[in-house]
């Protein structure tokens, strides 16, 4: 499977050593070109208005906004979960998202840079061990549809959602060198997606 990862700005390196350690085949995702190319994509973390101003500039957003409504399978980490969220708290008054996941999202819920964190989470129907989870300037999730799956939580805010097609965390499972998010990203949300 093409996985591509979204290479504009953030974490985008570390996804792509992720899935190459899952076993599939991670690409940089810069053209409309290239997104024609893959049959899922990742959003990294970084920042999320940069990312969609970027995305905007390469003549991105709207492919990618385009194939997310057609079924395309998205996993987004951090900045990725705001891009994907339906509805963003604490974010800029013209902030745009691809969307997906019928969500409200604060931004920087767990605080600033300083209050990074560490965490062990369960993470429902992923893994049996707990996963260790890393949150950088984290959002976290406020509010879910009747259509979303909430997979992990911190302190009673979810974390980690999942709507058909399209899966998020507020956390960096690419920075742990554990693969076990990225290979349920591929085995489960990605191969449900094809098998429809």
């Amino acid at each position: 499977m093409k996985i591509g990862v979204l290479a504009l700005q953030g974490d985008f390196r570390e996804h792509i050593q992720a899935v190459k350690t899952a076993g599939h085949a991670g690409l940089t995702v810069r053209r409309p070109e290239e997104l024609a190319e893959v049959d899922a994509l990742i959003l990294p973390g970084g920042e999320s208005t940069t990312i969609a101003l970027l995305a905007q500039t390469f003549n991105l957003f709207e492919p990618i906004r385009e194939r997310i409504s057609a079924g395309m399978p998205v996993y987004g980490s951090c900045a990725g979960m705001i891009l994907l969220a339906d509805r963003i708290l604490d974010g800029a008054d013209d902030q745009a998202t691809f969307g997906g996941i019928d969500m409200t999202v604060r931004r920087n819920a767990f605080g600033r840079q300083v209050d990074s964190f560490e965490s062990d989470l369960i993470f429902s129907g992923a893994t049996q061990s707990p996963v260790r989870a890393i949150f950088i300037r984290a959002p976290w999730v406020e509010k879910v549809g009747l259509n979303v799956e909430i997979l992990a939580e911190v302190s009673g805010h979810p974390v980690a959602v999942r709507q058909g097609s399209i899966f998020a965390t507020s956390f960096h499972p690419e920075l742990t060198g554990d693969n076990r998010i990225h290979r349920y990203f591929v085995d489960n949300v990605c191969q449900q997606a094809i098998a429809q």
